[in-house]
């Protein structure tokens, strides 16, 4: 008996034509269908952290992810890595980090994005100063992974898409962008994941959507075996879909002692096939068109309503963030007074470059994030350009002074009267409903099996004196003992 379908050219009678289009037919739908994971993954510390959690965090993270990604050559993964984390893990003794990394994106497991070097919040910038950070960031990366760092995409900061950004990144020669789900239409879970999106009115520039229950379900550590993730997609596994989620590099070991297992379980079980982002043009023709909405990966539905899309990095009724964005704003424009030859430009140059990252504005959101410290640091940076500027105005350099002590009394005076605390108990308010919400049944096998290796993580953790590791593990124990 000849093995069914029959090659191709063999005769066929006339009328066993309809029979054999309909086995023909059967046979191609009951071929096994799996589902496509593309994961992206965003890497980055600030301009000035300090040599001390560059290592910790490159010990408990970094390396972990690297030499995961290089056990296991099918794993993909799509990885933003700002320039400025590039040149601070040169200078903290990261290097070998780096030779990994251009292993894997020699071995095609790694795709790179464009992004923007100092990790500045690009919506609210002048496009000049914007264009030279990606400008920087693409110099930066290319001098140190040479010819293999060739993004295709953009991933803005934050996540923070705009039209404004979407322009910028097609002008560049990008082919696509990310953003958050929310941003397709307000609403998340509607979305058809068979499909590829354009954005109207940008010649040539694709969208691609990051999934927020399965991406917050993970970092939020909700999941935290394979099985939760399948059972959460139900009927999708067995549907050519995509899944696209997104998150901090950082939350896999640092943020998260023990949930980087859960990721290379999840990539070496195989049910779910690893591709890049740029993969997916391969696997998928079909095309819609598509606004999105203003928008960042920490966005909630209420800040749609509240037309605040950026609102833990601006938002207007918080007067630290009013502030912070004019002193900002104050520096860009005493820069800009200065003239490319004189010979104190590059040293300015580079003070404000590095001045205007967004963790500044993101810690005095209270959102529930807050730290004085990185307010402080920001505010003194910004006001450090221009007081460093000569030929700035004395009236400039007073506004420079005024709105730095601003910033700090308006801190101060926030977390004496208990302002900081009423904010950050209703953004967890906010993050807890979420979770309520979404909350995945774990089988109390599961939750012993996960406890237990966070023990031995413990234990290890102890015994080379890494007490903060072991308290933070020991933090996280304490969490799952809590759901038996």
């Amino acid at each position: 008996m000849k093995k069914f379908p029959p090659k191709a050219g063999a005769p066929i009678a006339h009328n066993l034509l309809p029979t054999y289009y309909l086995l023909l037919t059967t046979y191609y739908l009951l071929l096994p269908k799996h589902m496509y994971w593309t994961n992206f993954l965003h890497i980055y510390q600030p301009p000035a952290q300090k040599p001390y959690w560059i290592k910790r965090v490159a010990e408990e993270s970094y390396k972990k992810l690297m030499n995961g990604f290089l056990n296991d050559k099918d794993a993909k993964v799509t990885l933003n890595i700002n320039a400025c984390l590039t040149e601070l893990l040169i200078k903290n003794k990261g290097k070998d980090i780096l030779e990994k990394l251009k292993t894997l994106a020699a071995r095609g497991q790694v795709e790179f994005t464009a992004s923007a070097k100092y990790h500045p919040f690009l919506p609210l910038l002048p496009e000049a100063e914007i264009v030279r950070q990606i400008k920087l960031n693409e110099q930066t990366n290319k001098k140190i992974f040479g010819k293999l760092y060739q993004p295709r995409g953009f991933f803005s900061p934050e996540m923070a898409y705009s039209k404004k950004i979407a322009k910028i990144a097609s002008k560049l020669g990008y082919l696509w962008v990310l953003a958050d789900e929310l941003a397709y239409n307000g609403k998340v879970n509607v979305m058809d994941h068979n499909l590829l999106y354009k954005i109207k009115g940008i010649k040539n520039l694709h969208v691609f959507f990051r999934e927020r229950d399965a991406s917050f379900r993970i970092l939020s550590a909700q999941i935290f075996s394979p099985k939760l993730l399948y059972a959460m997609l139900g009927a999708r596994m067995h549907k050519t879909e995509y899944l696209l989620t997104a998150m901090d590099g950082e939350t896999f070991g640092h943020h998260r002692p023990g949930l980087e297992d859960m990721l290379f379980n999840l990539y070496a079980d195989k049910k779910l096939k690893s591709v890049t982002i740029s993969e997916l043009f391969e696997l998928y023709n079909k095309v819609k068109m598509v606004e999105p909405l203003d928008s960042t990966w920490a966005l909630m539905k209420k800040d749609l309503v509240r037309k605040t899309p950026f609102s833990r990095w601006h938002n207007p009724a918080n007067p630290i963030h009013v502030k912070q964005w004019q002193l900002t704003y104050l520096a860009i424009k005493e820069f800009n007074k200065i003239g490319f030859k004189q010979k104190f430009y590059p040293k300015v140059r580079k003070m404000l470059d590095q001045a205007i990252h967004s963790d500044q504005y993101w810690w005095a959101s209270a959102q529930p994030w807050w730290s004085i410290e990185m307010i402080e640091g920001g505010a003194k940076e910004l006001m450090d350009t221009v007081l460093v500027i000569p030929s700035a105005s004395k009236k400039a350099k007073e506004q420079a002074k005024k709105l730095y002590q601003e910033i700090l009394y308006t801190s101060f005076a926030w977390q004496r009267s208990g302002k900081v605390d009423q904010l950050v108990k209703e953004s967890d308010e906010d993050v807890t409903q979420r979770i309520v919400k979404q909350q995945t049944f774990i089988p109390k096998k599961e939750l012993e099996r996960m406890i237990h290796q966070l023990k031995k993580q413990m234990q290890t953790a102890a015994k080379a004196l890494e007490y903060e590791r072991a308290a933070q593990i020991r933090n996280r124990i304490r969490e799952l003992e809590e759901k038996l």
